[in-house]
């Protein structure tokens, strides 16, 4: 069984930063591509960023210079850096995860529950 958990939103002032954490356990053959999407009240959920497992990243025109993805492949973790905050950055974000759990395994998405992000004006 396979597991993807979201940490570290909160309320936060507009400019100011928050890490997200999101870390994949349980039975892992390997993983590819990690993401955060976020849903804002009454709006669809967007990707905001991803990053290969070969370190290679993609970011949504309204963060970029601003939010930074990152993994750590020995610990199953995708990070994202976010700065300069503003209030339309407010909304859940989800991780998903792009994993296998056996060497003959297709690859399968598995999601997070979603951790709040809110910025204040």
């Amino acid at each position: 069984q396979v597991q993807v958990v979201e940490s570290g939103g909160g309320l936060v002032q507009a400019g100011g930063s928050l890490r997200l954490s999101c870390v994949a356990s349980g039975r892992i053959f390997s993983i590819s591509n990690m993401d955060w999407h976020r849903q804002a009240p009454g709006k669809q959920r967007e990707l905001v960023a991803g990053i290969t497992s070969g370190g290679r990243t993609t970011y949504i025109d309204s963060v970029k210079g601003r939010f930074t993805i990152s993994r750590d492949n020995a610990k199953n973790t995708v990070y994202l850096q976010m700065n300069s905050l503003k209030p339309e950055d407010t909304a859940v974000y989800y991780c998903n995860a792009e994993i296998r759990v056996s060497i003959r395994g297709a690859a399968t998405d598995y999601w997070g529950q979603g951790t709040q992000v809110t910025v204040s004006s």
